[in-house]
């Protein structure tokens, strides 16, 4: 039986909930008001209206746009499988102490070093533009397969550090202890140290993905009908930019639970490491 204290105290910790939310609801509502007012009477907003939030122009391009979207999808797809293996193996092989293997070392720490450095957009059109001017036998010419080579080349720099940071971030003890049970190097990694360290480098792995969706649009410039480039061809048709509209609510219709749902993650990872109480 609960003491009366603590009823009492769960009744105002429930009433002060109750009170925060009606705060938080009403504030929000008169911000969206004085948003929307403040932008509907300024003097260009039926220009505005009539150039990036035309009804005809939206429904013209969607069926087009959305086609492209799922070009997008299934470059994204791709890309991120091939993404966590690049990015795995090359945190793995920055993990190895051997001397033997200083080369390999050396050659993934030159990759992080200049793939991350170099810019997406860039990135794609060296790719996408200077793999088919080698002509090299058996080299890809599609434009699609080169836009995810040069995302995955790009965005697999980024994963490998997130993979090493988790991999990092797991106590030696833990390989001590695998290591006095007499298990190998590879053992080790594969049984105790990869489960904890896949499991803390979710979130930043989820946000990596977020972008990577976004960058899919980059793919544009090479040429394929996917989101954004069926996009340009309406709007320079039309002269009308709300085809771009378009394909921006598509992304965001994607981003967005993605990014709640990473919330959701290290939230719950958060609440792990305190044993369930508040931050």
């Amino acid at each position: 039986m609960k003491s009366e204290r603590q009823v009492r105290r769960e009744a105002e910790l429930r009433a002060r909930s109750r009170r925060s939310a009606t705060v938080a609801t009403a504030s929000t509502v008169l911000a969206a008001v004085v948003l929307v007012v403040a932008v509907t009477a300024s003097p260009g907003w039926p220009r505005v209206q009539e150039t990036f939030l035309n009804p005809g122009a939206f429904a013209e391009a969607l069926p087009d746009v959305l086609r492209g979207f799922l070009l997008n999808i299934k470059i994204f797809l791709i890309a991120e499988v091939l993404i966590l293996i690049l990015g795995l193996l090359v945190a793995l092989v920055r993990g190895l102490r051997s001397p033997v293997f200083f080369p390999l070392r050396a050659l993934a720490v030159l990759y992080t070093d200049v793939f991350r450095g170099v810019p997406v957009i860039l990135l794609v059109y060296l790719v996408g533009f200077g793999v088919p001017a080698l002509q090299l036998q058996g080299a890809p010419s599609d434009p699609v397969t080169l836009g995810i080579i040069a995302l995955v080349l790009s965005y697999g720099s980024y994963v490998a550090e997130v993979f090493r940071s988790g991999i990092e971030s797991v106590h030696p003890s833990q390989r001590a202890a695998a290591r006095s049970l007499a298990l190998t190097h590879g053992q080790t990694m594969r049984h105790v140290v990869l489960p904890q360290a896949v499991r803390r480098v979710v979130p930043p792995l989820l946000n990596d993905f977020a972008s990577l969706q976004k960058d899919s649009a980059l793919v544009a410039v090479l040429g394929p009908l996917e989101s954004l480039r069926q996009a340009q061809i309406h709007a320079a048709s039309s002269f009308n930019y709300t085809p771009y509209l378009t394909s921006a609510l598509l992304f965001i219709a994607l981003t967005v639970p993605m990014a709640r749902f990473t919330d959701h993650l290290a939230a719950r990872t958060a609440r792990r490491r305190t044993g369930g109480g508040t931050i």
